[in-house]
């Protein structure tokens, strides 16, 4: 009984953690951006795809258990794409959004900054957010590459201008102290990045507001195209681009300006780019997990508050879509 309850029976297709709630979502999701998966093989994934698609056609081996299974699954949902197929390049997907994007907040939030090295930083950061943000879109309708390289400028100009123009005001602001200019420029990183995030899923997915996304029913066929599950699927997902950051670009200016004023710290100067680094680590792992998890990835929504067609198409009172991440 205790085995069965920590492994439930494997269901294809299906979250091995409760997706009606946050915690399980959370779990679900911790399991999505596990860096391990980086590390697997060629050969293991194929064994992990072969041995799903032989689940799925009922020639499964004798002696496989329902924990391999979910392994497996969990294993091609972090390197395949759901909708097209094909392997996420290992820097933009999900697993490999802490360890390739930590370098790059560690650079955003670094003190003294000038104009040349915001812009430089927030360049960065938005190509990487741009790469991602299209690697792991809802990809049941082709996007023309105008649209990734429109979304793409957005972004960096809007996240470039908002830093350089917040800094310049901070420069300026003469009645401030030093020691508060210096914890409000750590901070222009997060409204920045916030409103460059919003624009960067908006321009990048917004083929999706004039094409619609597929919905499926309850046996996973398509039932039709739904520009109002599109909406829906960006809203959701520009909304956890703003939440992400926040503990990101806001906790680790707070806990530095406290550390930097140890006596210990004062007196090994060179400490302070590794506590830094760990710092801006730690709340980067523990950020995205949560931001992700406020929304399921396959979210489901009524038929009644979807287009007439879609009703006429199906039996089904809910369908599903997949929101992207």
């Amino acid at each position: 009984m205790a085995e069965s309850a920590a492994c439930p029976v494997f269901q294809l297709g299906r979250s091995r953690f409760d997706q009606g709630s946050f915690l399980g979502r959370l779990r679900h999701f911790v399991d999505i951006i596990d860096p391990s998966t980086l590390f697997v093989s060629e050969k293991r994934l194929k064994e992990c795809i072969k041995l799903l698609d032989d689940y799925k056609c009922g020639i499964l081996p004798p002696g496989v258990s329902d924990l391999q299974l979910w392994e497996a699954q969990k294993i091609k949902q972090a390197i395949i794409h759901p909708d097209t197929g094909e392997k996420i390049f290992m820097p933009f997907r999900m697993s490999g959004y802490v360890p390739f994007g930590t370098p790059i907040v560690i650079g955003l939030l670094l003190p003294n900054q000038t104009v040349v090295s915001t812009i430089v930083w927030q360049w960065l950061n938005q190509s990487h957010n741009a790469c991602v943000n299209y690697a792991n879109r809802n990809a049941t309708k082709p996007t023309p590459t105008s649209k990734f390289l429109q979304g793409y400028v957005g972004a960096v100009t809007s996240a470039v201008s908002i830093a350089v123009g917040l800094n310049v005001l901070i420069q300026k602001a003469n009645k401030l102290s030093p020691a508060t200019r210096m914890i409000i420029q750590r901070l222009v990183p997060f409204p920045a990045v916030a409103s460059a995030n919003i624009c960067n899923v908006g321009l990048m997915r917004h083929n999706e507001l004039s094409e619609g996304i597929d919905v499926l029913d309850d046996n996973g066929n398509v039932v039709g195209s739904s520009k109002i599950a599109a909406r829906h699927a960006i809203t959701e997902t520009a909304f956890t681009r703003v939440v992400l950051p926040m503990p990101i670009f806001v906790l680790p200016p707070i806990i530095m300006s406290y550390l930097e004023r140890l006596r210990f710290l004062q007196s090994n100067r060179r400490l302070l780019l590794p506590i830094h680094s760990a710092v801006c680590l730690v709340t980067f792992g523990l950020s995205l997990p949560v931001a992700i998890s406020l929304f399921p990835q396959m979210s489901q929504i009524e038929v009644s508050r979807l287009e007439p067609e879609i009703a006429m198409a199906t039996d089904c009172k809910v369908v599903t879509y997949n929101k992207g991440l």
